[in-house]
């Protein structure tokens, strides 16, 4: 043992010299800048010395020398230099963008699923140069550049990867920046799989909660269900596609689809004999399920408010967690007679941007529950200023997810983070290969037993990427897999939104 020891200690002597020598290299070069060399002094390494430890144990004296000791981060001069991404394959193509900075740390973000990264590029020119521990100044800038949905995509892929930077900064998790932690893990919600019998059913769902550990559940409650069944939908064949299908994500070109038509346009109904399948769907899974787990709903289809509290009405006796984005968010004043009408929670938001957007909905008590998306919501901190404000009326708050281990974690974070908080949705439970996109840099697993503990001793998001994995779950549309940017370098307009 004191063999091994002394090769430590021999061993840590050389790389401390060896580093020592290069940073002294560096400051006396005359192409170094004053700021850098100014840096290099500053955080001049002190002389850790194994020889100090000699009176430690073997165990105490390893944990002491490779503790994560941040060498090279001054925060004060941190500075952005440069924005890079991968397309990866996680739902229809997911950007993972990568934020560099001037002493070697980096941040990591998430446009969100099926948005164009372009919403996050453009803002490069706009972010170079400024110090990424300034979140909240950043942000304020370039929040004008987000709009609904995944428009504000980029916007909340800066932020995230701005606060993963901060913590790897600070040697903090992002929780911590957030104001600290409420809980140790965070529950989590899985889709309940749909299968071509009911016993197949049974076999899925038990995997899911006995062998998967999941605690809470979300299932669809569509007219699609109806579809080839006579007598179950009113005006249906008007707006179905050469499939026969009602498909809400077909052709985005079509302005003029069922998919693109908002809810109250659609002049849909649902039959009695409509309504007494799509309960039975339901009791199905109930029954097989039990009480003691929370089911949650969404996918309902196209179709007005009326309908939506038909629909609900009937399936009310189940005790569901919730009716999900039942009608577009924007109605604020038609949401608040469907949650006045019906018994079950009501919930909306993934598609909501900012505090400002969901303030009616709060103010109004339109909805039970807040259910922002991280990813379009404004990121970590827009997204906590969220779940406080709601909780401050009594209104809990739930979170969407349907991206890659990067925007997971972040929500991981904004999670432990808020006191009202009930569950985040995983999206990929079943994709074997989502998990290993990341390696954790902590102790702790990404997902436990339907749960995700929090990182306690990791800094920022708590993850590194594992390049091998995602290059080969690229989206083929995009190979280029974090090569330059330096098109989007350049500002090319004044932004200012006032006179």
């Amino acid at each position: 043992m004191k063999n091994n020891l002394k090769e430590l200690i021999s061993k840590n002597k050389q790389e401390e010299k060896a580093y020592a020598d290069a940073r002294k290299a560096e400051i006396n070069n005359p192409k170094t800048g004053d700021k850098r060399r100014d840096f290099l002094k500053k955080t001049a390494l002190g002389g850790i010395a194994l020889s100090s430890f000699m009176g430690y144990s073997f165990e105490d004296t390893v944990a002491e020398t490779t503790s994560k000791v941040n060498r090279s981060s001054s925060p004060s001069e941190l500075k952005i230099t440069d924005m890079r991404y991968a397309l990866t394959a996680v739902m229809g193509g997911t950007a993972i963008i990568r934020i560099d900075t001037n002493q070697g740390i980096y941040g990591l973000g998430e446009v969100r699923d099926a948005a164009d990264v372009r919403y996050a590029l453009m803002l490069k020119a706009r972010i170079l140069g400024k110090n990424p521990c300034n979140v909240e100044k950043i942000f304020k800038s370039i929040k004008q550049f987000g709009g609904p949905s995944r428009q504000a995509g980029g916007v909340c892929a800066v932020e995230m990867a701005l606060w993963d930077l901060c913590g790897k900064a600070y040697n903090v998790p992002a929780w911590q920046l957030l104001g600290g932690r409420y809980r140790d893990k965070v529950r989590l919600y899985a889709d309940t799989p749909e299968a071509s019998s009911p016993e197949e059913q049974q076999r899925l769902i038990n995997f899911r909660v006995k062998e998967q550990g999941y605690t809470w559940l979300k299932m669809d409650v569509s007219i699609g269900e109806l579809k080839g069944i006579p007598g179950t939908v009113v005006n249906g064949k008007f707006w179905e596609d050469n499939k026969g299908s009602l498909n809400q994500w077909g052709d985005q070109r079509n302005y003029m689809s069922y998919g693109n038509t908002a809810h109250p346009f659609t002049q849909i109904q649902i039959t009695e004999k409509g309504l007494e399948h799509l309960q039975q769907v339901v009791e199905n899974v109930r029954n097989m399920v039990g009480y003691e787990i929370p089911i949650s709903t969404d996918h309902y289809g196209h179709f007005d408010l009326n309908n939506g509290i038909r629909l609900a009405k009937a399936l009310d006796k189940y005790r569901l967690a919730w009716f999900e984005d039942m009608i577009p968010w924007q109605h604020t004043e038609q949401w608040k007679t469907i949650s006045d009408a019906i018994e079950t929670p009501t919930t909306t938001g993934e598609d909501i941007h900012y505090l400002e957007n969901f303030k009616p909905l709060i103010h109004n008590r339109s909805v039970d529950i807040v259910h922002p998306d991280l990813a379009s919501s404004g990121g970590l901190l827009e997204t906590k200023r969220i779940a406080d404000y709601a909780e401050e009326f009594g209104i809990a708050m739930a979170m969407h997810q349907a991206g890659t281990p990067v925007s997971f974690m972040a929500n991981v974070h904004c999670a432990a983070a808020t006191q009202n908080f009930l569950a985040l949705e995983h999206h990929s439970v079943d994709l074997p290969w989502w998990e290993s996109l990341v390696k954790m840099t902590g102790k702790e697993k990404m997902i436990d037993k339907g749960f995700s503990p929090v990182p306690l001793d990791s800094p920022g998001l708590g993850i590194e990427l594992n390049l091998d994995v995602i290059k080969e779950h690229l989206d083929p549309r995009d190979k280029s897999f974090f090569a330059p940017t330096d098109e989007w370098n350049e500002l090319r307009s004044h932004d200012r939104t006032y006179s």
